[in-house]
């Protein structure tokens, strides 16, 4: 369904803080993006299934994540307002996926097609600046969770994120917040109180 006027209010300010747009740009990027409404754990994608949307969170938390072998979930990144959801890999490749995007939280969201991007990304180069920005950010978090992962102690890791995402913090139940830090509930219990033991 088309969004309201209040959603494509909140989608127009996060991409104007790129580019301004104008004109022709907000008429199109308004009737290009469509919303929905996300139960909680219900699924945007699946593993096995094509990316074929950019998303943009309205509302709610959105968790990406794969599971192993042994079938233990592990969390690759979450989602809130203004932020944005989708498996690269497979959305431009057109390919199946290796991930799963899942709403935590009741979400809205607005969503853009494969063919509808690459039309903005072919007649406003403006939008394919201000989404070529969108994905260096998220390459920039990626790198940096990787080397985070490398050299940090798992207790670094938990200050990283709070301080980093505070409203995530606060919002996300312990076993997510660890299936993203790479530890167990318990472990994150621990390194909490030993924090709160510090101050």
């Amino acid at each position: 369904m088309q969004a309201d006027i209040k959603n494509k209010e909140l989608l127009l300010a996060h991409m104007s803080t790129a580019f301004p747009l104008i004109g022709k740009e907000v008429e199109e990027l308004c009737t290009l993006f469509t919303e929905r409404k996300i139960k909680r754990r219900g699924y945007l994608l699946q593993q096995g299934d094509v990316c074929r949307h950019f998303t943009f969170v309205v509302s709610g938390c959105l968790k990406m994540y794969t599971i192993d072998q042994m079938g233990k979930e592990h969390n690759l990144e979450f989602a809130i307002e203004n932020g944005w959801a989708t498996d690269l890999s497979s959305f431009y490749a057109e390919q199946p996926g290796n991930v799963y995007i899942e709403a935590i939280e009741p979400a809205t969201i607005l969503q853009i097609s494969r063919p509808n991007l690459i039309y903005l990304y072919t007649h406003y180069p403006k939008f394919n600046s201000t989404f070529r920005i969108i994905i260096e950010r998220k390459y920039i978090d990626l790198q940096n969770r990787v080397l985070q992962n490398i050299s940090a102690t798992a207790e670094d890791r938990y200050v990283n994120f709070t301080s980093k995402f505070p409203a995530l913090a606060s919002r996300l139940p312990n076993t997510q917040i660890a299936s993203y830090l790479g530890i167990t509930s318990e472990f994150l219990s621990k390194i909490r109180k030993d924090l709160a033991h510090k101050r």
